[in-house]
């Protein structure tokens, strides 16, 4: 009865967190649902496996929709013995995406309960994470994978902790469980950049076992966790195996290439290339938005103030209040380096006050991993502004070179501040702690903060110019006085938000000194915090992501509308590609409706790439020639999209006449250049002794077409009097597709850098391609043994503990 009673406090927190979730996100009450950007690409590019997936019951692991053909992989396949999925699904009750934010509400206060902190300041460390303005954010653009893999870090956190107190079963459970529902998230840049947290909070574990002289029990403890590690990868060994395949033929994976389109040696790389990594690096002094929201003016679409000067200079000039206001959103009030900022990664002033607060009470381990993981983390966001730092990880850290937008990696900032704020607000509650030591620690953070904020509103014009990157092109259509207007707007709503997070400063530093003099209880210092918390988070928050997020669940469902050009597509009933004109690289619209060349994807195939580089982004119509592009999609002058007709597209394929052979990438990519790609195939050297023994033939009357088509089996019927080379506008990727002559599983090769080629004997022949791929047979055999093996230690587990709880005999 009595841990019944314990248990109603969580009970509670649990049913908040719900409301919280909801609330924040109250369109989905109404059946609504959020439009994401990112989502809807991905809509387009999926649409064609949940087709199939609807239509049969059955994966189809490989779509023909995108980028002339890949594996889904990455596109939400569906695995068999995929069990850690249900449970992660289970936890996922509420609608999308209030779920992602119950899930930050809840992984973090588990976390703050392991670390022994009251279940009400672990409520208000929830309120601060999951309203971190960038988790928030995510989740208005569709960087769903992003926001489910951040949501359960806390909880690997957790486990972790609690197997090096010695808790070896408990934190083994824990540990294979939240790794197993981490590694399920499949964002495995967000997975690496919290084991480069793990690995810090490991680190001072261990300068404290040595200090304790505790050296065999942390080892043992490293023991069980990487037990539970390799358990929970055993749970995912299907998802990880795939996508490690897929990575290795993707833009993330090594090119063969050694040369770049204009002919110039290629430098050298495992990943990805240095500026495509450091495209988006945080700006040194930007990092203070963290404290300071619209520090460097917002997000790069970022509204102007109603009042704001810069219209009235535009009025000046003779612009009407629309023209002005529409002239205006193309103007950024964003002032820093990157590229895009899509809100500032506010992690508010409160919050920042209370870590602060907590580095003058806290001492020890917890400390010292906070401080390691929150200085890597804001060291590596700084890209190529740090970059001694950034070329050190790029060349020496194994995979760091495999993620891009190393600003994201400031997630761990967003996670460990809110933990060591809980944590020394639980100190400076402790009765136990000196009162002098409390006041002096306040006194100083509120010195040290106020003070920041004061220096800002003073001296911002002789800190900052507020000068855009931009602001020369707008500065050669209007003139100076309008940037100078502008940049006085910027300087506004630095001074505006710069005076909110000094006002939030004193108002929480006030809290705190009342409850020192005893004229505020704990509970009601904690509920002041907790709206000065959501007040504070919420607000900025709202800038962002509101109800004018939410739309229709017809429109998320089906984003994409037939235009002309896809009813006249349409009506054709042959297999064929379309080529969008309008970034075609950077779109999954066309793969809604079509079967695509182009498509929308972080990590798209390699050999695709590399023709877009070489070819297809100069308008090179014979590589869609040979990929079978019997559509280009571009628009008329109306604007209007309209389809036309490509009269030279090989179909789905054709014998060729001759072959050169290529000795190697350069040469196998460079002799497309200009090639007749009907008749003449480029062939890698590598792949010489699989050609026809005996010289093939011209035969007019030979023929071979396309009689049976699914995404992932293809049927074609061939007739020759002499052995030929079949080339197939299709993408070559062997680990998965199979080729069969009447039904005899036969070897084919790769041509043209990126098809499939392969040698028909004479007659009449049934040929047919399957995507056969051994790693999903293999993956799901070694996740369901490891779901058995995790299951037997549960239970094992289960039965030792009552064992132990039964009562000794007289």
């Amino acid at each position: 009865m009595q841990r019944f009673k314990d248990f109603i406090p969580h009970l509670v927190v649990f049913v908040l967190f719900i409301i919280a979730s909801l609330v924040y996100f109250s369109p989905v009450m109404q059946g609504k649902e959020i439009f994401q950007s990112d989502i809807v690409q991905y809509t387009g590019m999926a649409k064609q496996q949940n087709d199939f997936r609807k239509a049969t019951g059955e994966e189809t692991y490989w779509t023909d929709a995108a980028f002339g053909g890949m594996p889904t992989y990455q596109l939400g396949a569906k695995y068999p013995h995929n069990y850690i999925k249900k449970l992660d699904l289970t936890l996922r009750f509420l609608p999308r995406p209030a779920d992602y934010l119950f899930l930050y509400f809840m992984g973090i206060y588990i976390l703050l309960l392991i670390l022994r902190v009251d279940y009400k300041l672990a409520f208000l460390g929830a309120l601060a994470f999951g309203f971190s303005t960038y988790l928030i954010i995510i989740l208005g653009v569709g960087h769903n994978a992003k926001a489910h893999a951040i949501a359960y870090m806390p909880l690997v956190l957790s486990g972790i902790i609690l197997t090096f107190r010695g808790k070896y079963l408990s934190g083994f459970l824990l540990t294979t469980v939240a790794m197993a529902l981490e590694l399920v998230a499949n964002h495995f840049q967000m997975t690496y950049y919290l084991l480069l947290l793990v690995i810090v909070l490991g680190i001072a574990y261990f300068i404290d076992a040595y200090k304790n002289k505790m050296i065999p029990q942390f080892f043992k403890a490293i023991v069980v966790m990487l037990f539970g590690v390799l358990l929970a990868l055993g749970l995912n060994a299907t998802n990880i195996m795939a996508t490690k395949e897929y990575t290795d033929a993707s833009t993330r994976g090594k090119s063969e290439l050694t040369i770049n389109p204009d002919g110039s040696p290629k430098v050298y790389s495992e990943g990805l290339d240095y500026e495509y990594i450091t495209e988006y690096s945080y700006g040194i002094a930007e990092s203070f938005n963290l404290f300071i929201p619209r520090f460097m003016g917002g997000g790069s679409s970022e509204p102007f103030p109603e009042e704001a000067e810069a219209i009235e200079e535009l009025l000046r000039l003779g612009a009407t209040p629309q023209e002005a206001s529409q002239f205006l959103s193309q103007v950024p009030m964003y002032w820093g380096d990157q590229t895009y900022v899509g809100a500032p990664a506010y992690i508010g002033a409160v919050v920042i006050f209370l870590a602060v607060l907590a580095l003058f009470l806290i001492k020890g381990r917890l400390r010292w991993w906070i401080v390691g993981g929150f200085m890597l983390s804001l060291f590596l966001s700084w890209g190529k502004n740090f970059s001694f730092l950034t070329e050190f990880f790029i060349n020496y850290i194994p995979l760091y070179n495999k993620f891009r937008a190393v600003s994201s990696i400031q997630v761990i900032i967003e996670l460990v501040l809110p933990i060591i704020g809980m944590v020394g607000l639980h100190q400076f509650f402790n009765k136990g702690e000196r009162s002098e030591e409390k006041k002096k620690a306040l006194l100083w953070t509120t010195g040290i903060l106020g003070g920041i904020s004061i220096v800002f509103i003073l001296f911002k014009s002789a800190l900052f110019d507020f000068a855009s990157p931009y602001d020369s092109y707008f500065m050669d259509e209007l003139g100076f006085p309008f940037i100078d207007a502008v940049r006085r707007d910027r300087m506004s709503l630095f001074t505006t938000d710069s005076i909110r997070s000094f006002v939030f400063v004193l108002l929480a530093s006030g809290v705190l000194w009342f409850y020192l003099k005893e004229k505020a209880s704990k509970n009601l210092a904690i509920g002041i915090f907790a709206i000065l918390i959501v007040v504070d988070l919420v607000s900025v928050d709202r800038r962002y992501v509101n109800n004018d997020n939410f739309v229709s669940a017809m429109q998320v469902k089906q984003p994409f509308q037939k235009n002309n050009a896809d009813i006249q597509i349409l009506k054709d009933d042959d297999h064929f590609r379309v080529y969008e004109i309008n970034s075609p690289f950077n779109s999954g619209r066309a793969s809604y409706f079509h079967n695509a060349l182009g498509g929308y994807h972080a990590a798209k195939p390699g050999r695709i790439q590399d023709l877009d580089n070489f070819y297809l982004s100069k308008g090179d119509i014979g590589i869609l020639n040979m990929m079978n592009v019997k559509y280009i999609i571009g628009q008329a002058e109306n604007g209007s999209s309209v389809a036309q007709i490509n009269p030279y597209a090989n179909g789905n394929a054709w014998f060729v006449e001759n072959v050169m052979i290529a000795n190697n990438a350069n040469e196998e990519i460079q002799l497309l250049d200009s090639l007749n790609t009907r008749e003449t195939a480029i062939i890698h050297i590598d792949f010489k002794n699989k050609l026809p023994l005996k010289e093939t033939k011209r035969d007019s009357l030979a023929s071979i077409e396309l009689v049976d088509y699914a995404p992932n089996h293809l049927e074609y019927e061939s007739e020759s009097k002499s052995d030929q080379l079949a080339l197939f506008s299709e993408v070559y990727y062997a680990n998965g597709w199979n080729a069969y002559i009447n039904g005899k599983q036969v070897e084919y090769i790769r041509a043209n850098y990126t098809l499939r080629a392969l040698a028909v004997p004479s007659g009449i022949h049934k040929i047919e391609f399957k995507f056969e791929p051994q790693v999903i047979k293999t993956g799901s055999m070694i996740s369901f043994s490891s779901s058995i093996l995790f299951l037997l230690i549960i239970g094992g587990g289960l039965f030792l503990n009552f064992r132990k709880k039964e009562p000794t005999a007289l």
